[in-house]
């Protein structure tokens, strides 16, 4: 029998399986059938982290799913008699999953995982890999206040205000440091391959999912950018430029009648309606959302209470070493050894850097790419551009710094939100999700077996 190539695919924040069905159903029609040589793809779609469990964090999302591919190569063991078992290995998250991933394989690596078994693909889709950046407005202010307080410990390293590490540093750092085990996991997978929404995703901005420091998409109709679209697939952004700006690039204004027409309540897709329901809607308004809100708070408030307390029971009665204590170990004894490099400073070693070709000198300080920035001009910040603190911007060069990195952007003009369109998340619900095939089928024709 063929060898085992698992793909293991993880959902996002408040997620299930359900909404990756359509991710796999895209895969399989691309790659199912196909076999190289002797080895057979097979999905695992990782269910231990769902719903309320999205709460408990990065950490505890990617010990389940760890475990989870524990569990199924412990299975697959039992048929090696057969001559069957898991050699390859790739992952692909959505979202959070993408965070959840990049911890999981941290653990599957410390624990000797990729000894026996070739890592291959790298994928993550909408993913904040700096965890979600501030921008110059009320909105993102309040939103960086309540979310580490109704999203519990997600929320704390969704928003950088976590002390993860016995250091104090936000995991979401952690997981970005050259010197530790979730980076130097991440750069064995000879294919990487993030993919970002340009524009729409209110939930995770292009800057933290394309891991990038500014947003050249942030004003694309007024801004002269060309964008050049792939002809296979649909919304996937083959190359763009910046051009000098032109009048013609502007979009023509719509007329005040067009523009009360096509008003649309900020409310989610199921409950928006067309010309005249919507300015119901719109009346309406005073009562709805004020009453939605207030629903929103209470949920997410008991949730994120029922999260704190089965963090503390899993911590508890967590048996296995964790990531955490190994990396704290790590961190007092290089504590130590800059207490003895203090006393004698002539025995200062020279740190070796495991991306390949890259330069030891160019890991700088986190607080170097602050001082750059503060060279240039005193302007106010474009809404669109980020406010991005040193550790931020310390993951983004320590990532781009990875040689096999590629980025792909999907652009969804004219919609909301295209935060759930790039995995068509709910087909069935939102018929509009399907725009997103493009990109799945991109994904999966780019897949290495």
């Amino acid at each position: 029998m063929p060898d085992v190539h698992l793909l293991v695919l993880i959902h996002g924040m408040w997620g299930n399986p359900s909404h990756l069905g359509h991710m796999n159903k895209i895969f399989q029609e691309v790659k199912g059938e196909v076999e190289d040589g002797d080895i057979k793809l097979e999905v695992l779609v990782a269910e231990t982290n769902k719903d309320e469990s999205t709460y408990d964090g990065i950490d505890w999302g990617g010990e389940r799913v760890a475990e989870e591919v524990f569990i199924f190569v412990i299975k697959t063991a039992d048929l090696e008699k057969e001559g069957r078992k898991v050699t390859r290995f790739s992952v692909t998250g959505y979202s959070l999953g993408g965070l959840v991933a990049r911890y999981a394989i941290g653990v599957l690596h410390q624990s000797k995982f990729f000894e026996t078994v070739q890592p291959v693909n790298f994928n993550t889709l909408a993913t904040p890999h700096i965890g979600i950046p501030r921008f110059p407005s009320a909105f993102s202010s309040i939103s960086a206040f309540l979310g580490p307080k109704l999203l519990s410990r997600s929320g704390e390293q969704f928003f950088c205000v976590d002390k993860w590490s016995p250091r104090g540093r936000p995991l979401v750092e952690v997981l970005a440091d050259p010197d530790r085990i979730f980076y130097q996991a991440l750069i064995l997978f000879p294919n990487i391959r993030i993919y970002a929404n340009a524009i729409n995703d209110l939930t995770v901005p292009y800057v933290t999912s394309g891991i990038s420091a500014e947003d050249p998409f942030g004003e694309y109709e007024k801004n002269g950018i060309k964008i050049d679209f792939h002809e296979k697939y649909k919304h996937v952004i083959k190359s763009y430029s910046a051009l000098p700006f032109s009048s013609e690039t502007t979009k023509e204004q719509q007329g005040w009648f067009e523009t009360i027409r096509n008003m649309r309540a900020p409310l989610p897709p199921r409950f928006q309606a067309e010309f005249p329901l919507n300015l119901a809607i719109y009346t309406l308004l005073p009562i709805l959302f004020p009453t939605f809100i207030c629903l929103a708070l209470i949920r997410l408030s008991i949730q994120s209470h029922q999260s704190r307390g089965r963090v503390r029971h899993l911590e508890a009665q967590s048996t296995r070493e964790r990531l955490i204590h190994i990396i704290g170990q790590l961190e007092s004894e290089l504590e130590s050894a800059a207490v003895d490099l203090y006393d004698d400073p002539a025995g200062t070693p020279i740190a070796t850097s495991p991306i390949p070709g890259a330069n030891p000198a160019d890991l700088t300080n986190p607080s170097e790419p602050t001082k750059e920035k503060g060279k240039k001009s005193r302007s106010k910040t474009p809404s669109y551009q980020p406010l991005l603190t040193p550790g931020q911007l310390q993951c983004i060069e320590n990532l781009n710094k990875i040689p096999q990195l590629k980025k792909e952007r999907a652009f969804f003009e004219g919609v909301r939100n295209s935060h759930a369109m790039i995995v068509c998340r709910d087909p069935k619900m939102f018929k509009q999700h399907l725009e997103g095939e493009g990109v799945l089928r991109h994904w999966a024709d780019h897949f290495e077996l």
